[in-house]
């Protein structure tokens, strides 16, 4: 009989981590513009509205409305972040997993805000915390990735304890029973 060996965690979790970040944010904005007029907003747990709500907006610049549009620009630098999460992905030891999760979730985020561009014109926002400027599923997934980066390289960086050597110092003069 043969036994099965643990395999290393899979090349193609970068694929998957993406489509299902991809999908899932797709889904929700395609939600959101079917339900909701542009400026229109809903609180889905109306004792929470004025913590947080669903309120329709576009964004044509970067994250949190900044640079408006100067949304060409940010589909030359999604089609340049893309294509490094790519090529660097090819070149990653399989054992990574923290690494594969983290640039998996940063490719479906920028997939998901240059399909909005490229089909949309712009980026549909719609996750209103009320303290922070509206954002989106796709936007998560890319400040998620890149904090599970930052914190798998902090960690990494960190000195690692030297190992107890399990030699002896040399004996002293006294140990040898020689007068001091």
């Amino acid at each position: 009989m043969i036994e099965p060996r643990s395999q290393p965690p899979s090349r193609a979790l970068l694929v998957i981590v993406a489509v299902v970040a991809w999908v899932v944010d797709q889904t929700t904005k395609t939600l959101v513009v079917q339900n909701l007029a542009l400026g229109e907003n809903w609180a889905p747990f109306p004792a929470l509205a004025r913590f947080f709500t669903f309120t329709h907006t576009t964004n044509t610049g970067a994250a949190f409305g900044l640079f408006p549009d100067a949304g060409w620009i940010f589909v030359i630098v999604a089609i340049i972040v893309i294509s490094a999460i790519l090529f660097y992905y090819r070149h990653l030891p399989t054992e990574h997993l923290l690494v594969r999760v983290s640039l998996g979730l940063q490719l479906g985020g920028a997939l998901g805000n240059l399909t909005d561009r490229l089909v949309r014109g712009s980026v549909v926002d719609f996750l209103d915390f009320k303290i922070w400027p509206v954002f989106n599923v796709a936007d998560s997934c890319i400040v998620v990735g890149v904090a599970i980066l930052a914190f798998y390289l902090m960690r990494e960086e960190q000195p690692r304890p030297a190992p107890q050597s399990l030699a002896t110092s040399p004996p002293s003069d006294s140990d040898r029973g020689q007068p001091s």
